[in-house]
Parts: C-alpha cells; structure tokens; sequence
C-alpha cells in the first residue's frame, strides 16, 4: 500500500509542476522536492520523467474517456454521437497538450511526436475497447470500424495542429476550423462506409 500512496504522490507533484512550468521545463529533482522524497524514488517506479508523464496521462484519459462514453444521450443519431465524440476526443488530446505536455516540449522536443503518437494509439485503442463493451447499436463491428476511421483522420489532423501552429490561439483557431470545416465531412464519409 506504501508503493501505490508513494506513486500517486509523485504523480500529483509531476502534474501540478507540468501543469505551472510545462513538461520541458519541469526536471525529476523538482518532481522529488515537490513530492518531498528523494530522487532515486523516483526511478524505483518510474524510468524516466517520460515515464511518469504516461502515467499520468494514462490515468486522465482512462477518467476522461469513461466520461465521454457515458455522456452523451443514448437518442442521438449516429451521425451526431459520432460528431460528439470526435469533438471530446479532440478536445481530450488538445487539454492533454495544453495542460499536461505544453506545446513548447511538443514543438521543441525530438522525441515529442513519437511520444504523442504511441498516446494517441494508446488513445484509440482504449476507445475502441471501451465502445466494444457496450451494449446497443454501439457494439456491431460495422460502428466500431466507422468510429476507428474517424478516429485515425481525427487524430492524424489534431496532432498536426501540435507541430504546425506558432502559438496556443493558433492552435485553438485549428480546433474550431477542424470542428467546423472538416468534422462534418469526416463523420458523413464515416457514416457512407
């Protein structure tokens, strides 16, 4: 029990200095001052700084994604609960990038768009398999393939905006041209396959 209140603690210091500073800027001596241990503890249940930032976010978007799931109205059509969930989902990716990464690391960082690209598979998949484990019309194999193709074209296009956007309004100005100018022809082309 010790091992689980030592990682939380560690998590929460790396969240709420990733959160202030932004990931890039945040190093493993002052994740160990904030969690008040040392920094060899650290190590002994993460591998690296990279390591805890998984972790972390892992645990929001498992939160995260049983929230978007449940959310919305069980009378919706396919075609609005498809163009809901894209829109949460990106919205999800954009907070994870904004509050937990920062676009600094993600603009900077060699190892960024490896690092966002194993999340966002890590992502899909977690989505897919929670939509798996519904009941109703979300369940047939013909929905579950519509919302991976969504899924994939959504992501390929949100994460671009990370590497291609010069500031945080950029980014947002992609986000609302996304949800406006290319979502509706994406969940129609989802819907016709």
């Amino acid at each position: 029990m010790e091992a689980d209140k030592i990682k939380e603690s560690i998590k929460k210091a790396a969240q709420e200095l990733f959160r202030k500073f932004g990931y890039h800027k945040t190093s493993v001596n002052e994740i160990a001052r904030r969690a008040k241990i040392a920094k060899a503890t650290i190590y002994k249940y993460f591998d690296s700084k990279e390591d805890v930032l998984h972790s972390l976010l892992m645990d929001y978007i498992r939160v995260s994604v049983d929230d978007l799931i449940h959310a919305d109205s069980p009378d919706m059509d396919e075609e609005a609960h498809l163009n809901s969930l894209i829109i949460k989902t990106s919205r999800l990716s954009y907070t994870v990038c904004n509050e937990f990464i920062g676009w600094d690391f993600i603009r900077e960082s060699t190892n960024s768009q490896e690092f966002l690209k194993n999340l966002s598979n890590e992502l899909e998949e977690l989505l897919i398999a929670s939509f798996a484990q519904l009941g109703g019309i979300r369940k047939h194999d013909t929905y579950l393939q519509r919302l991976r193709f969504l899924i994939k074209c959504s992501k390929s296009i949100v994460f671009s905006f990370a590497f291609t956007s010069v500031s945080d309004s950029d980014v947002r100005k992609n986000f609302v041209s996304f949800q406006k100018e290319i979502l509706p022809y994406l969940v129609k082309a989802a819907i016709t396959i």
